[in-house]
């Protein structure tokens, strides 16, 4: 017997004991699974972008970012929120690298030259650790958008608010925005193109390359013509606002801006000024659906006006209901609202609230078809009248926080359309100094309360409340700030979707099996 022949039956019999144990392994149909279920595990990096706060020379703005404390997270990590600037940003220190960028995003030649360099960009405000907020502020004008970035410790649930006062002129009151991450498409139905009204759809891109975007207008008979709508560049590390009045000659009350963006990414918020009744940002709606929900409706509205849009090629039938404290009920006379396909529509429904919390619950009459809403607010009488807007959002899964909250002049509200809910609610350290603490609420099936918040002992400087459903029924949520001026009431109303703190990484076992294969 030859070498050759040797070696063949030895391999033989070498494939055939891996072959056997293989099959005598194999697990069969009644074996346990010992699959895993994915880990939760902390996000490790959080972009953000907040726009330009205001035009007005006499605005003052505040900045206030927080962090809530996240179990599983390292000791190392950094947040940092940095001027748009136009230039190329270094993704590790935040720091410019020195290149400037033009408008098409094309970088521009550096010379090199000392007179040429760009200094270091100073942050507007440097958090020191999770669970403390930090803050900053800035007057005028002419302060720039920001680009935010967290990682390690400081990157699950990060959220930044923008708080502007304006004491006069158009806008005039409390203007605030939670500043939002960067995505492809935003929807913002409540816009205007009146004469009274000043909107601005601000776009601003954190990334080192151009964005492209669309910006479309739907009012009630349909999208309207626009003239330079298309093909919008927003250069690398910038902000570009355009005027929606400058895209259409239509006038109309009641309109939806929709952003699309071809290329990259960008942050989206509109700013919409009223020469008479002040103004506030308009965040975007939610993802479109069958049953929205706008929470948080001031108990002393004046007036409240709701704006839908249906994106899609089928009429929505929508009913309308009022989570009050006592329960679900329909608005004499407004009990439905249809949306024709593509089209926006509006109505007007009054003081709804008459002096309770409330919040809106929209849901389909037959069949369910996706739409986009939200509501613009009034409070006070007469010429001192204020404005805000909220828009419907997505519910609270397992924790979200609003950062900027005093020790009066906030409002949570709390809203279980579904089914009753527990809820926890921590008021964090004061940002100079104080104690964190915590309470729970139930909120009972189909109700709003706004609740009386637990304030941080010692509480020195701002706080930030960070809201955590203990109970599967969804629960939505909504922040007010107030501040009178002059005898105007100023406010603000943030909502407060999940934060997204953790991410689903699944786990894997090995598996003899795939050796037959």
């Amino acid at each position: 017997m030859n070498r050759t022949t040797l070696s063949l039956i030895a391999g033989t019999a070498a494939l055939a004991a891996v072959t056997g144990f293989a099959t005598l392994n194999q697990p069969g149909a009644s074996a346990p699974d010992t699959g895993k279920a994915a880990a939760e595990l902390p996000v490790e990096r959080t972009s953000l972008v907040c726009p330009s706060p205001s035009t007005s020379d006499l605005a003052e703005t505040s900045y206030t970012s927080f962090t809530p404390v996240t179990k599983g997270t390292g000791a190392d990590g950094a947040a940092r929120l940095t001027a748009a600037t136009g230039q190329s940003a270094d993704a590790a220190t935040g720091k410019p690298t020195g290149k400037a960028t033009d408008k098409a995003g094309d970088k521009a030649d550096d010379k090199g030259d000392k007179g040429d360099k760009k200094k270091a960009v100073k942050p507007v405000l440097t958090p020191k650790a999770p669970g403390t907020p930090a803050v900053g502020d800035t007057t005028g004008g002419e302060a720039p958008a920001l680009l935010g970035t967290a990682d390690g410790k400081f990157a699950p649930g990060w959220t930044v608010q923008a708080t502007t006062e304006v004491p006069a002129g158009t806008g005039r009151g409390l203007q605030g925005v939670t500043c939002t991450p960067p995505d492809t498409e935003f929807w913002f139905p409540g816009v205007s193109t009146l004469a009274d009204r000043t909107d601005y759809v601000h776009l601003t891109n954190p990334d080192d390359a151009a964005a492209v975007a669309d910006i479309e207008l739907y009012g009630k008979d349909g999208a309207l013509p626009t003239t330079v709508g298309d093909g919008i560049t927003i250069p690398a590390h910038s902000s570009e606002p355009v005027l929606l009045s400058t895209l259409t000659g239509e006038k109309q009350e009641d309109l939806t801006v929709h952003v699309n963006v071809r290329s990259g990414r960008v942050g989206a918020a509109v700013q919409a000024l009223d020469e008479k009744l002040g103004g506030d940002w308009l965040a975007a709606s939610t993802d479109a659906a069958g049953t929205q929900v706008v929470p948080g409706i001031p108990k002393d509205a004046t007036a409240v006006r709701l704006v839908a849009h249906a994106p899609g090629d089928a009429d929505a039938d929508l009913k309308i209901q009022l989570a009050s404290p006592s329960g679900l009920i329909t608005p004499a006379g407004h009990e439905t609202l249809h949306v024709k396909a593509g089209m926006t529509a509006s109505v007007d429904l009054g003081d709804v609230t008459r002096g309770e919390a409330g919040s809106l619950v929209l849901t389909p009459t037959g069949r369910s078809v996706p739409v986009v809403a939200a509501v613009r607010v009034l409070r006070g009488k007469g010429a001192d009248q204020e404005s805000a807007f909220i828009s419907a959002t997505a519910p609270v899964r397992t924790r979200a926080s609003a950062a900027d909250n005093s020790a009066k002049g906030t409002t949570l509200s709390l809203t279980a359309p579904e089914g009753t809910a527990q809820v926890k609610v921590t008021a964090s350290a004061g940002s100079g100094g104080g104690t964190a603490v915590s309470k729970t609420y139930t909120v009972k099936a189909g109700t709003t309360q706004d609740v009386q918040l637990p304030v941080p002992t010692g509480l020195k400087g701002t706080y930030a409340l960070t809201v955590e459903p203990l109970t599967d029924t969804p629960v939505y949520a909504a922040r007010t700030l107030t501040a009178t001026q002059d005898g105007v009431p100023g406010f603000t109303v943030q909502t407060l979707p999940d934060d997204r703190g953790t991410v689903a990484v699944p786990e894997a076992d090995q598996d003899i099996t795939v050796l037959q294969k």
